[in-house]
């Protein structure tokens, strides 16, 4: 079965303001099974626009990736970033076929 990701692209406006979401999610990440694949690091925009911090998380399927976004704990920590930040999220299904 296809592993299920968030692709988190966000400029954080206000840093202090931002500290408690990222204190917070864990606990939240953690009861749906998620895995950073991602959390900031380093990075060069080689192609197109880019933000300044960029997440991938790791779920076991793309249905459990879905209900952690969609969960009363989780859109209680949206509400708690979105006015120190402005970013964009992508949920998607991994690829589980034949490769080269």
């Amino acid at each position: 079965m296809a592993k299920g990701y968030w692709i988190a692209r966000i400029d954080v406006h206000n840093m202090d303001g931002y500290k408690e979401y990222v204190a917070q999610n864990g606990a939240v990440f953690h009861q749906f099974g998620a895995k950073f694949l991602v959390r900031g690091g380093q990075l060069e925009t080689r192609e197109g626009s880019s933000r300044s911090r960029n997440v991938v998380l790791e779920f076991k399927d793309y249905a459990t990736a879905l209900a952690c976004y969609n969960s009363t704990e989780y859109q209680r920590l949206v509400a708690m970033r979105a006015p120190h930040s402005e970013g964009d999220l992508v949920i998607i299904e991994g690829y589980d076929g034949p490769q080269p």
